[in-house]
């Protein structure tokens, strides 16, 4: 089969190319697993970080992708769950070890045991992956392959971040960052909360732009001093002045939500300058999201279906993996990239 090939970590300011694609073996499923058929993975800037080594792949050569949708092919022969045929999808969290206290509570995403898709073990960015059949999700009837990719990591990690802040209907919710996860968390919110009022924080005026176009009743620059101060934000950029702003446009008792596995070092000085009387005083809170649930993504999965949440998407085809990368590095976005592997 075909699979595109992570092989060493790499700068990307460097190498434009990090992905190469090349005929491997055909994974054969394990009892309790299932052998997917991928038809769409979605891109993400996660990918990034493994990629550049922030969160590092745990062996090489690796295939990343942890956003897969496809159709079940073959089965495990104690797989109980699924049927060949049955389209489904897989997130980031590839599997957990079922038995320590997280687990437990349904909080696979804490255990210590925790193993990630396309980072622990082999993802979507292949014609065909293996995942144990309780991490595959049956996906909704109303969304298709492409659609339903997002969904996956950026629309449940969002989801969770959203829980998160803690905001019921009709607080205010400030999103900065304004890429896959942004806009879907806007869509969410939107639907959950029709009386909250949500502002939009992000660099770039045409982010800023399809902000507003999407129902936000304020977008700026991330730098910018918020119309007002805010009940919960969530921020999901790379970098560290977006926090320190975010914690001055909290209010008394607001709370901080940072939406990302890892946070690249370019600006990790400016936390030097951080004032418990600006930023942290008046029971301010931070909180960050690790990783996601198996119950945050069949959650989101029926919420998705039930609101009609569609992402906005732009497609690449499958030998357009490593301009889809240079692209999301260098913040060309508009949405969520997916890549179209059938």
């Amino acid at each position: 089969m075909k699979a595109l090939l992570l092989k060493e970590i790499v700068d990307l300011s460097e190498n434009h190319k990090p992905l190469a694609l090349e005929e491997i073996p055909i994974p054969v499923p394990k009892d309790n697993e299932l052998l997917i058929q991928v038809a769409t993975c979605g891109i993400c800037h996660t990918e990034l970080d493994e990629i550049e080594g922030r969160t590092p792949p745990a062996f090489f050569p690796m295939i990343l992708g942890h956003q897969a949708v496809g159709a079940v092919i073959k089965m495990g022969k104690n797989v109980t769950l699924h049927s060949v045929g049955d389209r489904v999808g897989v997130g980031w969290i590839f599997s957990a070890c079922g038995q320590c206290e997280h687990c437990q509570n349904q909080n696979d995403n804490l255990c210590l045991n925790f193993k990630a898709t396309g980072r622990d073990a082999y993802g979507g960015y292949a014609e065909k992956m293996c995942i144990p059949e309780q991490y595959a999700h049956r996906i909704p009837e109303s969304i298709n392959n492409d659609q339903a990719a997002p969904l996956l990591c950026a629309g449940a990690i969002g989801y969770r971040s959203l829980m998160l802040t803690q905001v019921v209907n009709g607080q205010s919710i400030g999103l900065t960052g304004f890429g896959a996860s942004g806009h879907l968390v806007l869509k969410i919110a939107q639907y959950l909360y029709p009386n909250s009022d949500i502002y939009v924080f992000a660099r770039s005026p045409k982010e800023q732009e399809f902000a507003m176009s999407l129902g936000a009743i304020w977008s700026g620059h991330t730098e910018t001093q918020s119309p007002e101060l805010l009940h919960g934000i969530i921020d999901t950029t790379p970098a560290w002045k977006p926090v320190i702003k975010a914690l001055e446009n909290l209010r008394p008792g607001g709370r901080l939500v940072i939406n990302a596995i890892r946070k690249e070092d370019d600006d990790k000085n400016l936390l030097g300058s951080i004032s418990y009387v600006k930023h942290l005083w008046m029971e301010k809170e931070i909180k960050t999201v690790a990783n996601v649930s198996k119950l945050d993504i069949q959650n989101f999965l029926t919420l998705a279906a039930e609101a009609e949440i569609k992402p906005e998407i732009q497609a690449y085809q499958f030998n357009e993996i490593n301009k889809a990368l240079d692209e999301l590095k260098n913040r060309k976005i508009r949405g969520a990239k997916i890549l179209k592997i059938i």
